[in-house]
């Protein structure tokens, strides 16, 4: 049985596809699945660039934190040969082999059966952006803030988690208002559900006072540093901040002040370790919205040796939505 992947070495260019043997496989798990639909993250982007030490392993090595298909051989009877699965997270495309290539070893804790109701591609369309958005709307939910609460503002919202979130928490009905950086990203932003649209510049200072007029009841942030510093500092009393994401930076300066005199709560969201219960309570609450949100409103579809190119796009800030990666033509 031979393959293709795409591989990541020392050579230039510094990913190429490759044609693989099962037995070029590294053995991370007890679980063989046959990958039909991957995607590309900010990380993939990293790393398949080296724009970045996402690679936590040595090369060659095979990228893609997110994979979705059919397994192929198992001991686990909870993934039968047969059984449609999807996976995200775990260290998978960082520290082992990951989607971008026709099969994998995996091991059975990190997948998750495939939700009835949505396929592979869906499944990858939503990938870790969809779900770290749905974390996010339920860390909202579950911290006691309802609709009517006030708007929720999502930052980086042209890009996949940005996207996810404008769209969960606008089917989910919450007013939602959506910051970004592209000036032509307004009827895209409006298409998914955005009420109103605020230019980043608007956050990019920080912090005017430690606490500012409160204006957010709530907040979904992929971007960190002064934009977060900024919306800390303008969230009403008792608001929800979800953070997931550090476009802008790790750094975070604030005061105590939104905490202790506003009641303001900082949620981290951690969608690559999420225990399985919670994973799976996201991705249920997914399937379930899928009737009700266009996934496909926001992918953009590549072969596998598409990758590379999206990828430098991706990272230059030149997508609105999610890339989604075809392999089904990739092998057997």
């Amino acid at each position: 049985m031979t393959f293709n992947a795409l591989v990541v070495d020392h050579s230039e260019p510094r990913a190429s596809i490759r044609t693989l043997e099962r037995n070029d496989l590294p053995v991370h798990g007890n679980v063989l699945v046959r990958v039909d639909w991957s995607s590309i993250n900010y990380k993939d982007a990293m790393a398949v660039t080296g724009q970045g030490k996402i690679i936590r392993s040595e090369l060659p090595f095979v990228p893609g934190i997110d994979l979705a298909g059919t397994v192929v051989e198992s001991d686990d009877p909870e993934f039968p040969p047969g059984s449609a699965f999807l996976s995200t997270g775990w260290g998978v495309g960082e520290v082992t082999w990951g989607g971008y290539s026709r099969y994998q070893w995996m091991s059975s804790e990190w997948l998750v059966p495939m939700p009835e109701g949505l396929d592979a591609r869906q499944a990858m369309i939503t990938g870790t952006a969809g779900f770290t958005a749905m974390l996010s709307l339920q860390a909202i939910r579950e911290h006691g803030l309802a609709p009517e609460a006030g708007p929720i503002v999502v930052t980086g919202a042209t890009g996949g988690v940005g996207s996810f979130s404008v769209m969960l928490l606008a089917a989910a009905g919450y007013e939602v208002v959506a910051v970004t950086g592209k000036s032509d990203a307004e009827a895209y932003l409006k298409a998914l559900g955005a009420e109103r649209i605020v230019p980043r510049s608007v956050f990019e200072e920080g912090a005017r006072r430690p606490l500012d007029a409160g204006e957010w009841a709530g907040c979904v942030d992929s971007v960190g540093s002064r934009v977060l510093e900024a919306i800390v500092s303008q969230t009403m009393r008792h608001g929800v901040i979800a953070a997931c994401g550090l476009a802008a930076g790790p750094e975070l300066n604030t005061t105590v002040y939104p905490f202790i005199l506003r009641g303001v709560r900082l949620i981290g969201i951690d969608s690559n370790t999420c225990p399985q219960p919670a994973r799976r309570r996201a991705w249920n609450g997914l399937r379930d919205l899928a009737d009700r949100v266009d996934f496909e409103r926001v992918a953009h579809t590549v072969p596998l040796d598409g990758v590379p190119e999206a990828s430098r796009r991706l990272m230059a800030g030149g997508i609105q939505g999610r890339f989604v990666v075809d392999l089904r033509n990739e092998g057997p």
